[in-house]
């Protein structure tokens, strides 16, 4: 049994495999009901990092690097038919990151990346407020303004002492992630974003296409950072015909 890969629903006449990786603060479980929604022919697999959910035990990790190793331990076993990767703020970096390892690796590319809620990193703001640095209160001060949290959580004192050191690591990861440039992906890419999203503009989610040869496509939904909550039926519609043409390729 895989400690880095959960299957919600597993599907051993699947056509193809979403590789499915969280957002900051988030376990593998955000993506469990993907499997009920997306078309049987899509196997739905989600990537559960330790610290959290059946891995409470363990360290958490706080930099890029410890993350793809254990990723690359595991994923392996998964390319036995066509895959995609798709991942959201921090799981869009650790995505992009996981789809350069298995080159470099000599493993196939993904037949399409999907990253969403998050710019391109050769196009980062280098201003940009860097959330890992704040102390806890002014940590939940931007996360009240995220909107990522139900108020309920964020109100619970005993379970924001669990859940900030979570964030508090996973901003780390995305924040002090150091992309290395090196020549274009060959797979097909997808970027997808909310149109409210305060995080990220519209010029940093195009400049993703600059990292991936293959066709680009960039789909803006309504909604926040969070439009994969708010708006998660049209993402999955559009997760769909995009993985659709995927496999009609194959």
């Amino acid at each position: 049994m895989s400690k880095w890969f959960l299957t919600p629903k597993p599907n051993p006449l699947a056509a193809l495999r979403l590789i499915c990786f969280p957002y900051s603060g988030a376990s593998a479980s955000i993506y469990f009901d993907w499997a009920n929604i997306l078309p049987p022919s899509i196997e739905v697999v989600a990537v559960q990092l330790p610290g959290r959910a059946n891995r409470l035990a363990e360290p958490l990790l706080t930099d890029m690097p410890s993350v793809i190793r254990g990723v690359m331990a595991e994923l392996p076993r998964l390319l036995d038919r066509p895959f995609a990767l798709f991942g959201h703020s921090l799981g869009a970096q650790e995505a992009f990151e996981t789809a350069l390892a298995l080159r470099r690796a000599r493993f196939p590319e993904p037949a399409r990346l999907f990253v969403s809620g998050h710019g391109a990193p050769h196009a980062e703001d280098p201003e940009k407020l860097l959330l890992h640095r704040l102390d806890d209160e002014a940590m939940m001060q931007e996360l009240r303004k995220m909107n990522g949290m139900a108020p309920e959580i964020l109100g619970n004192d005993e379970l924001m002492q669990l859940l900030l050191p979570i964030l508090r690591a996973d901003f780390t990861i995305s924040e002090t992630y150091n992309y290395q440039p090196e020549s274009p992906l060959t797979c097909s890419l997808s970027a997808y974003s909310g149109l409210q999203d305060r995080y990220v503009t519209r010029e940093q989610m195009m400049a993703w296409q600059e990292l991936a040869t293959g066709d680009f496509r960039l789909r803006m939904f309504p909604g926040d950072h969070f439009y994969l909550n708010s708006s998660k039926m049209l993402l999955l519609q559009a997760l769909a015909r995009d993985l659709d043409e995927v496999m009609r390729r194959t």
